[in-house]
């Protein structure tokens, strides 16, 4: 029996309510000075060619991603914190966060078909063309087309992963994840290589490179990140840490990286074939 400041007594309940309630933690806020020492590096290095600030906000950023997921980790470990419901509403909390870039994505698209289809509305011609005059563009049967194969591959070994982790095959699991991986840097490899080629830049190439550097660019970005993901569930599976019942963290990852694979099929058929001009010269 106990009383509140009014007096008044009650008695608890002892019902345990099923939520994960996380301990206090100072990586959202270290995270957070992280990003905008990133931000404000950026626009010294910029304009003053000064890289320590960038340095220390991705080294801030970099450590807060790795003790962060350290925590996560602890906890998914722990019994009894993620109890089914707990585990349900992570995986609303996937498909919201999935549905975020799906848009961040629409913005580029929208941006791109605006251009494209209205070319007179920046380029103020009386006939104007998409490209833009006088643009070289990648051959889309080149470089695009093979990393197009690599990660129309790569979402067949990260199925062939989860299918042998649910079977229980865990030598199937850590193969078809070590070859997505591999896929994936060969994927931002090849992608290096393309932008070294490229016959416009970012700056000072018009509307088109704008748009096409940032699409791809901001694609490559995920694909770099979906790496990182699905490295991190590779150390996972080789230490035994998933389960054919308790699994989410593959799976979240999984999900991320199909996302991916379908973001890239609209800019291969979007952006490289269906908008290309005049191929550059290999």
């Amino acid at each position: 029996m106990s009383s509140d400041t009014h007096g008044e007594s009650y008695t608890p309940s002892g019902l345990k309510q099923p939520y994960h309630l996380v301990d206090p933690s100072p990586w959202p806020l270290v995270g957070a000075l992280g990003g905008a020492c990133t931000l404000f590096g950026i626009v010294i290095a910029a304009h003053f060619a000064n890289y320590l600030p960038l340095t220390v906000g991705l080294v801030l950023v970099l450590f807060t991603m790795f003790m962060w997921w350290r925590d996560v980790l602890k906890e998914s470990r722990t019994p009894g914190l993620h109890s089914a419901i707990v585990r349900l509403g992570l995986r609303y909390g996937m498909m919201m966060f999935i549905a975020s870039e799906v848009m961040f994505f629409v913005a580029f698209f929208w941006a791109y078909f605006h251009f494209s289809l209205f070319p007179q509305h920046v380029l103020g011609a009386e006939t104007p063309m998409w490209p833009p005059k006088g643009t070289l563009t990648f051959n889309p049967w080149d470089l695009p087309l093979l990393n197009t194969m690599i990660l129309l591959l790569s979402g067949t070994t990260v199925t062939w992963a989860h299918h042998a982790l649910l079977e229980g095959d865990r030598k199937g699991l850590i193969t078809g994840l070590a070859l997505t991986v591999v896929l994936g840097l060969s994927f931002t490899i090849c992608q290096a290589i393309e932008y070294s080629h490229a016959p416009f830049h970012f700056n000072g190439g018009g509307i088109y490179s704008s748009v096409f550097f940032l699409a791809t660019g901001f694609h490559g970005f995920h694909v770099i990140i979906g790496t990182c993901f699905l490295t991190v569930c590779l150390f996972r599976a080789i230490n035994g840490s998933f389960t054919p019942a308790r699994h989410f963290g593959f799976e979240a990852a999984a999900w991320y990286w199909h996302f991916v694979d379908v973001v890239w099929l609209f800019l291969f058929v979007c952006i490289y074939w269906l908008g290309h001009g005049v191929i550059a010269a290999e």
